[in-house]
This record gives structure tokens, sequence and C-alpha cells, in this order.
């Protein structure tokens, strides 16, 4: 990865506008390594990836409370660990904002010291109002916008995603370190609010100033993928691989959203070999939450295919099952839930389950387990019925939260992985009462997201069996 300035140090963080407490041009630089490389997606080896920067940045200064907000806020919004169940990111949680009380801190700095530890109580919604206070004082602080904007993402907030970015994108003049990266944060935003067209110019704006941008990539394949534009979507993934193959942190979702193309146009052997040659070694590798969901989501709609996934999921068991009390997205949970059903692990399934009922009942200000009792749950228990053969108890679970699902976070390609359950429950439910629900489904499916090769292979299945007269 190249960086495209030079790492700045005490004096260069004052000159923007964004001065950092701490007297060690070190610890700044460091910081400013650390943050390039989250809005990069890539771990940069000639500088010792995340982890060996943020190793240093403690070294530099260990008291330095900028670099305690970043390193914890990268952990948390990581979603793969949580203060209740890690003593160690708990005790750190505690240090920073032991640390920010006996500094004279910058109202900016303090602020980021508070969002995280609200983000780290399970209360993203405050946290983002206090990133968004930054913001307004401070359009230009990366880190802010990029917390935020993840957060938005994690909540389903998918107006307040875009707007945050709109808010700020005027001040990112070309000559700031990651203006270009700031086109491809508020692309994302525009296609997730159906904005499809200036979406996909301005992630390519930002792709013609830096070809390796996977965020801007991502953006483009989403848009492809909203539209069905299958040829089109694999063409663009194929041209532009070198480009963003060695993006680590995403280039495995990039290869999900290949393999999605592939999915959608029935070419199930080529889709598995992405998974097995990109995807599941990804996850192996890093053991990441987006890698996570990508082979559960993946291996769950080529299931609902028909297709035989064989002995995959347990390959995936072992690395979701030590996640199934963690409880910081419902919509990691659902993915976990997933693969201990399609691995047959009653037990862990079972375990997750019981979990979540348990949080839900003493949520606390936790924004997703308040969510759990009234949209979480129930979209687990549908899976679990699905999966057992009641697709009429599926669809009843289903129907009533199905526009409530946005509140559990992700992108609605992401999503459409829950739309596919409902359909495949429709089509086989048993049921007289239930007997229109699946042609209402997909003439609905069909107006808005026309020429889809997936849907047509489902209208032809319903009207196999008579559901589509």
């Amino acid at each position: 990865m190249a960086l495209f300035s030079p790492l700045r140090d005490c004096q260069a963080w004052k000159d923007a506008g964004l001065p950092l407490s701490t007297a060690s041009n070190e610890a700044c630089k460091l910081f400013d390594a650390i943050l390039t490389q989250y809005v990069t997606w890539t771990n940069d080896k000639s500088l010792g990836g995340i982890e060996g920067c943020l190793s240093k940045l403690k070294a530099a200064d260990p008291n330095f409370a900028m670099g305690h907000a970043i390193s914890n806020g990268l952990v948390l919004v990581g979603t793969g660990s949580s203060v209740s169940l890690d003593k160690e990111l708990d005790l750190a949680v505690k240090t920073m904002v032991d640390i920010s009380k006996t500094q004279p801190l910058t109202p900016r700095e303090q602020l980021h010291v508070s969002a995280v530890e609200t983000f780290a109580q399970g209360n993203f919604p405050k946290a983002c109002d206090l990133w968004e206070e930054i913001l307004r004082d401070h359009p230009t602080d990366m880190l802010a916008l990029k917390f935020a904007h993840d957060a938005y993402f994690y909540l389903g907030y998918q107006e307040q995603m875009r707007d945050s970015v709109a808010r700020v994108y005027p001040f990112w003049k070309p000559h700031l370190p990651l203006s270009s990266y700031v086109k491809g944060i508020y692309s994302f935003g525009l296609m997730e609010t159906n904005f499809y067209d200036q979406a996909e110019k301005l992630a390519k704006e930002a792709l013609s100033i830096n070809p390796t941008d996977a965020w801007s990539v991502h953006t483009v394949a989403h848009v492809h993928e909203m539209r069905a534009e299958v040829k089109a979507g694999l063409e663009f993934m194929q041209c532009t691989e070198t480009h963003w193959k060695d993006a680590d942190m995403l280039a495995c979702h990039n290869y999900w959203h290949w393999a999605l193309y592939l999915i959608e146009k029935g070419d199930y052997e080529a889709a598995l070999t992405i998974y097995d040659e990109r995807i599941l070694p990804s996850l192996q590798t890093s053991g990441a939450m987006l890698d996570i969901v990508d082979s559960c989501s993946m291996l769950y709609r080529l299931h609902m295919e028909g297709v035989s996934v064989s002995q995959r999921w347990q390959d995936v068991l072992p690395i979701t099952r030590p996640h199934s009390r963690d409880h910081v997205l419902l919509f990691n949970d659902v993915h976990f839930l997933m693969a201990s059903l399609g691995a047959g692990d009653h037990a862990t399934t079972q375990e997750l389950l019981t979990s979540l009922q348990e949080v839900s009942e003493s949520p606390g200000e936790n924004c997703q387990h308040l969510l759990a009792r009234e949209v979480g749950l129930p979209l687990c228990q549908a899976l679990v019925e699905a999966e057992s053969g009641n697709p009429d108890c599926a669809l009843e679970l289903l129907l009533p939260i199905r526009y409530r699902i946005v509140q559990l976070g992700g992108s609605n390609a992401q999503r459409d992985v829950f739309n596919q359950l409902l359909l495949h429950a429709a089509l086989n439910c048993t049921s007289s009462v239930h007997r229109n629900v699946a042609r209402s489904l997909l003439m609905e499916r069909d107006a808005l997201k026309p020429n889809s090769p997936l849907t047509e292979r489902l209208i032809s299945k319903a009207a196999a069996t008579h559901l589509m007269q």
C-alpha cells in the first residue's frame, strides 16, 4: 500500500486543525499510519500492519489518549469482542477513560474518548451523536467520520450514513490526506439509499485518482448487484482485481460480491470455486467478522438454491462457535446461527438462542439487546423453523418483521439473504392461507430488481407448482 502523504507529526496535525495531545512525533505519525490503514482497508506490511503500528504507538507514548481511542475503537468496530465478555478490552476502555481525566485534552479529543466509551456500552446511536458533534466543528476529522460511518452501517441507518458524509464532503479538498477515499465512503451511502448513478459516478472518480481504493470498487460492485447487471459486474471485478486483491481487509468481501453474480446467474460451481480458493482461506487466516458473515451468507444462499455445500459448514463452525455468546451485533448472531444449523450442531444453536434470550431480558442501553426481542429472536427462530422443515412457521415469523430487518444493519445486498429466506419459506408453504404470499413477494422482487436471473428461477419454480396463478 502506498501512503499518499508523509505521515503527520505533531505540528502537521496542529496545522490541519486537529491537534493531538502528545509531545511524541512518533506517536502522531503512528496514529496517522493506523488511521490510513483503517480507511484503506489494507495492512501496510512495511509499517508492520495495523497491529504492529498499535504496538509501536503504545510504546511511543503510553498515555496518548487518542492512541487509546483509535486502538479501542478499532477493536470495538470490528464487532468480534465486547467489554462484557473480554476483560482485557474492558480494562483497556477504562484505562482510556482514566487517562483522559488526567490530561488537558482538547474538546475534540474528549469527545472521541466519550464516543468510544459509549460505543463500548452498546449505545451506538449516542456514540454517533458524539462523533457528529466532532464533525460539526472539525469536518476533516477522518477518524470521527469513519467510526460514525461504520456505526451507522451496523444500525441500518442508511440515510444518516449518507448524510454524515454529505455534510463534510465540501471541506475535503484534494490536497488533504485521504481525501479521495471520502468520495468512496460517500458513494457507499448514496448507493445504499438507491442513488445508483450518483454513487457509481463518485466511486469511479475516486478510482480514477487511486485505482487501489477497494471500498470504491465495493460500491460499484453493489451498484451492479442491485441492478442485476451480472455481466457488467463480472467484467468490472475481473478488470479491477489486480488493484484490490491486496487490500487484505476487504478483498475477501469483494470476492464475495464476485461470487454473488455467479450465484445470481446460476453458476454454482464457479461460485464455490471462489469460496474455496478465496473466501474460506481468508476466513481461516483472519477470523474477522466480515469474513465470517461472507462465508455463512454465501453457503446459506447456495443451500437455499438447493446446492450441496457438503462439509463446508464444518470448516466454518470452529470459527463461529466461540462467538455464540457475543451478541455484539444481531446481524452477526444470525450468521453464526446459519453455521451451527448448517453443521447440525444443536448444542451451539441452543447456546446462541438461550444466551440471546437472556440479554434481551435485561438490555440496558445496548441497542442490539433492545432490538433482540422484537426482531433478532424472531429472525433466528425463523431460520430454525426453516431448517426444521416448517416453512409455514418460518413465514409467520418473518412477515411481521420483514421491514424491520434493516435495523439489524448490514447492506441491502447482505440483507437480501433474509429476503430469499422469506421467499423460499413462501414457496414451500403447505397451508392454503399462505398460498398467494409467494406470488406477491415475487411480483414485488421483480418490480424492484428487474431482469434478475435468480428471481426468474424462483418465478419458474412457483409457476411449476401453480403458485403464480
